[in-house]
C-alpha cells in the first residue's frame, strides 16, 4: 500500500536530489504532474489544477519546501519544492493515463465532471464513490510518484500551451 512518505515498493522515495552548488539544475527522483482535459474552459482549468494539487500537497508533505520570506519580514506559505508539470489530454487518452497511474499504485488524485455541479467536499467525494473506476469520467488528475513511472502513465499526454 502507498503511503504518502513511501513509494509502491513501501521504500523511501526522496522528493528532491542531493544538494548541488547555486546555479546547478536539480533533478528530482520524483515527479509531480497535473493533467487536464484540453477542452475545459480557462476557468476551469486553474480550478481542478488547485484543487488537484492540493490533493498532492496533502498526501506528500515530505515535498512541501520551507516558508517563504521576503526582505522585510513578511512570511509566506511554503510552496511545492519541485516543479509541477501541468500536461493536457483528450477525454480518452485522459481515461487511459487515469488507468494506467492507478494500475501502478501512483498516488492519484482525481477530479471528474461530476464535481462542477457539486459545492462541498462531501458532495465531491459522494460522486466520485457513486461512479466505478472504468466509468469515471475525469476532466483533471494530478499523479505524484517516481519519476520514469509517472511519465509510463502519462504517455501519450501533451505539455499545456
Amino acid at each position: 500500500m502507498n503511503t504518502p512518505s513511501t513509494g509502491s515498493a513501501g521504500t523511501a522515495a526522496p522528493a528532491v536530489a542531493p544538494a548541488a552548488p547555486a546555479g546547478t539544475p536539480v533533478r528530482f527522483d520524483t515527479r509531480i504532474a497535473v493533467v487536464l482535459r484540453g477542452d475545459l474552459p480557462v476557468w476551469q482549468r486553474l480550478n481542478v489544477t488547485a484543487f488537484l494539487s492540493g490533493g498532492v500537497a496533502a498526501a506528500h508533505t515530505e515535498i512541501i519546501g520551507e516558508p517563504y520570506e521576503d526582505a522585510d519580514g513578511t512570511r509566506y506559505l511554503p510552496m511545492f519544492r519541485q516543479p509541477v508539470v501541468v500536461l493536457e489530454a483528450d477525454g480518452e487518452t485522459l481515461r487511459t493515463a487515469h488507468r494506467r497511474a492507478v494500475g501502478r499504485g501512483l498516488s492519484v488524485a482525481v477530479f471528474t465532471a461530476d464535481l462542477f455541479a457539486t459545492g462541498n467536499d462531501r458532495d465531491n467525494r459522494a460522486a466520485v464513490r457513486a461512479v466505478p473506476l472504468d466509468r469515471l469520467d475525469p476532466v483533471g488528475m494530478a499523479v505524484h510518484g517516481p519519476r520514469n513511472s509517472v511519465d509510463r502513465a502519462l504517455k501519450g499526454t501533451r505539455m499545456h500551451p
